[in-house]
């Protein structure tokens, strides 16, 4: 019963590990920033992170949750992207002087769509404050909604004061939580098209001629900067974020291949190299994030269902002595790109030393856990390969030993066992007791009384 008992328990162990995003070995790499992140988009997998669930301020990372929600709010069919906007005079309200804007005036007129572009690709304010009115009806219901969404996420280190992350001490996230968020964002085909785009024209409009964006994200635009250091061909936006008090951040993908990346630096610096240049490094510690996943890891199959672990003994047939075991299914990884099949471990873990027939295919009889140097990569059931049937007769001798076996048959027999001996020195006792009192009564005689002598 222990041993049953400490079973369910290490599968229920296996299986909450085996459900979580899985750490990879980084070897020596280290990111030079508060925080950062790097995942595999396709398998969830985190292949490298430093202080991922501590708080930071996102600064205007935080506009992808805006996104989210105006994107989820044209699905709901509360608003259109070709809807018209009107922005209001209180939604201007609280905006720094020197934040990022795309020179919207109170009064004008923009669609939805072309707001999105300005938020996201010059991050500008004053648009995260007009949708946030377009969607909730006041900048104060969004915030409220922004967090409901949080949580809805699975953010456990996030706090929204704003909807465009202009400084606030209590506004914060975390690496983690902003990677939730902008994998539910990237499910919008028209986020990830906008994040891309490295320039975008406005239309004209009531108040303003067609004004020209260019994309603060340095990975897919020189424009701002003019030095091709920062360009990464692979990569497909997302969105970045500053202020004094959040440092220089960037959440961004990238593509090679089948693969995509999902990166998050927060709080890096900007710092003065030696040439008196001045490099941004929350960009180009972002790229050699991009190059660690795509050149130190590859995916690989670590475990085949089709593969053959080992025999279990099998007690109560006739037919086979043992029966093979097979994974239930096959183990899929990004690993580190040296690693070798040989070099992992395999722990395999048995329901019980031996098996009783009858045994069905698919029958589950223990787990096997694929490892290495301390990291799991995931444990899956070992099922039986073919059926085994058991033998009539070596089920019935086991029946009768168990049923020998039970305490109170025992206590039966040594009772039943003590009343025949019981019985057996009785009777030998009673016919030890009659034969000699045969024997007295044959060796005198007696004589009747015959009355008084006479004299």
């Amino acid at each position: 019963m222990k041993n049953r008992r400490f079973l369910s328990l290490f599968l229920i162990l296996a299986l909450f590990v085996s459900s979580m995003p899985f750490a990879m070995a980084s070897g020596t790499f280290e990111v030079d920033a508060r925080a950062a992140l790097l995942v595999d988009e396709g398998t969830g997998e985190i292949l490298y992170e430093k202080n991922c669930h501590e708080h930071n301020y996102p600064a205007s990372i935080t506009k992808v949750m805006t996104a989210l929600l105006t994107l989820e709010a044209v699905d709901a069919g509360l608003l259109t992207l070709d809807q018209e906007v009107t922005a209001s005079e209180g939604a201007f309200d609280n905006l720094a002087a020197d934040g990022s804007t795309a020179n919207i005036k109170p009064g004008e007129t923009m669609s939805v769509e072309n707001l999105l572009n300005c938020m996201l690709i010059v991050s500008a304010n004053e648009a995260t404050h007009i949708l946030a009115e377009a969607v909730s009806g006041s900048v104060e219901n969004f915030v409220v909604k922004m967090n409901e969404r949080a949580e809805q996420l699975g953010c456990k280190d996030t706090y929204f004061a704003n909807p465009s992350g202009l400084h606030n001490d209590r506004h914060y996230s975390s690496a983690w939580d902003i990677y939730l968020i902008t994998r539910e964002a990237m499910k919008h085909e028209t986020f990830t098209e906008i994040c891309s785009r490295k320039a975008y024209t406005v239309p004209e409009t009531n108040l303003s001629k067609a004004r020209e964006l260019h994309s603060t994200n340095y990975l897919i635009s020189t424009w701002r900067t003019g030095w091709p250091g920062y360009y990464y061909a692979d990569a497909r936006g997302i969105k970045t974020g500053s202020t004094p008090e959040a440092g220089y951040c960037l959440v961004a993908s990238a593509v090679r291949g089948s693969r995509t990346l999902i990166s998050v630096v927060l709080g890096a610096e900007r710092v003065k190299l030696e040439n008196g240049t001045n490099e941004t490094r929350s960009f180009t510690e972002t790229i050699r994030l991009f190059d660690h996943g795509f050149d130190d890891f590859k995916r690989m199959t670590l475990l085949d269902t089709e593969e053959f672990i080992c025999e279990v003994p099998v007690e109560l047939s006739s037919e086979a002595n043992y029966v093979v075991v097979h994974p239930a299914e096959e183990i899929e990884r990004m690993v580190p790109a040296d690693l070798t099949l040989e070099a992992l471990t395999r722990t395999v873990n048995l329901h019980s030393e031996t098996v009783d027939a009858p045994i069905a295919a698919g029958d589950e009889l223990g787990t096997i856990t694929i490892g290495y140097e301390g990291v799991e990569y995931g444990t899956v059931p070992l099922l039986a390969l073919n059926d085994v049937s058991a033998s009539w007769l070596l089920t019935k001798q086991r029946e009768v030993t168990e049923f020998l076996a039970k305490p109170w048959v025992k206590l039966a027999a040594i009772g039943a066992a003590a009343l025949i001996v019981g019985l057996v020195v009785l009777r030998a006792v009673s016919v030890s007791r009659s034969k000699r009192y045969s024997r007295t009564r044959g060796g005198y005689s007696y004589s009747g009384y015959r009355g008084r002598r006479k004299r």
